[in-house]
């Protein structure tokens, strides 16, 4: 796994059903809890129940954003770009591949050339 989170955890997660269609809504473009809800036709509290758990799992993030009226409001992402799970030598191998923004990519290219 590349992270020191328990496999257990992150299958877990991704064998919500709830959590997954959270995840399947936010994959293109972020969106808030209460578009989540009514996109997904679930309740705030469950929608913040299965963010918390993807939170948790550092599978979305979240941003704050202020409205035209001067409220803030989080919107949540999806903070990867793929999972794998691979079963070698009878133990699950969990490798998740994070996105990356530009100054990052560059900074571990010029790490990479560097070193």
């Amino acid at each position: 796994m590349d992270d020191e989170r328990p496999i257990e955890a992150i299958l877990d997660t991704i064998g919500d059903e709830k959590a997954r269609d959270v995840l399947a809504a936010i994959s293109e473009d972020p969106h808030s809890a209460k578009e989540l809800g009514e996109s997904l036709e679930m309740s705030l509290p469950t929608i913040y129940r299965r963010i918390e758990l993807l939170e948790e799992n550092d599978l979305i993030k979240s941003r704050t954003l202020v409205a035209d009226d001067g409220n803030h409001y989080e919107v949540y992402e999806s903070n990867f770009d793929s999972t794998v799970i691979r079963l070698e030598d009878d133990e699950y191998d969990v490798r998740i591949y994070r996105k990356e923004n530009a100054p990052e990519r560059f900074a571990s290219l010029w790490d990479d050339l560097s070193g």
